[in-house]
């Protein structure tokens, strides 16, 4: 396997408040130039929290995306803010969307959503033994929390309101981590960013 290319040069090309367009100039191990552009995220990124309230039943949330201009039922999330570690966010957050909170939390894996031109990456995190915790959010309205039996994904994947592909990821690896055919990588979410 080849090395990354060499970064040049960066440079903005435009900003909001959370994502910039910068563009990269690289140079690739076989003398062949590129520019690309992504996108980078400001902050520390964000988690997905796959949330237990008993051994087969997780809380969706069903929020307005406004990327699609309509509802989409997923998992709590959020951007993690500066000073929080991963698994300090996913319990905030899980306040905040959900009205829970949880005494065991255990990261599993980060997702990224394009790998080819984003750098935002969200942390997978597993919370269990919930109790009722509300917390004032940054959230427009109130979020209806909808359970869903682990064992009926294939019927969450045939509605027309679930398309958020991480939150459908971090699902089924949840699901694997609980059967015990996935193990989390070692030294996720428990540092500082």
């Amino acid at each position: 396997m080849s090395a990354p290319p060499e970064i040049l040069a960066r440079r903005p090309a435009h900003d909001s408040r959370f994502l910039t367009v910068e563009e990269v100039d690289l140079a690739f191990s076989n003398g062949a130039r590129r520019t690309f552009e992504r996108l980078t995220a400001s902050g520390q990124g964000a988690v997905f929290i796959v949330a237990l309230r008993d051994t087969d039943t997780v809380l969706l949330v069903r929020e307005y995306g406004a990327g699609l201009n309509r509802y989409e039922l997923g998992l709590p999330k959020g951007r993690i803010d500066p000073g929080e570690t991963a698994l300090e966010a996913a319990n905030r957050e899980l306040q905040e969307e959900a009205g829970f909170a949880a005494r065991k939390l255990t990261p599993l894996t980060a997702l990224s959503l394009s790998p080819a031109y984003m750098t935002h990456k969200a942390e997978v995190i597993l919370a269990e033994d919930l109790y009722p915790e509300r917390r004032p959010g940054d959230e427009p309205e109130p979020l209806d929390v909808v359970p869903w039996k682990l064992s009926e994904l294939h019927l969450l994947l045939a509605r027309e309101d679930v398309s958020e592909g991480r939150s459908i990821a971090a699902l089924f690896i949840a699901r694997e981590y609980l059967a015990g055919r996935f193990q989390p990588r070692a030294g996720r979410a428990d540092a500082r960013p």
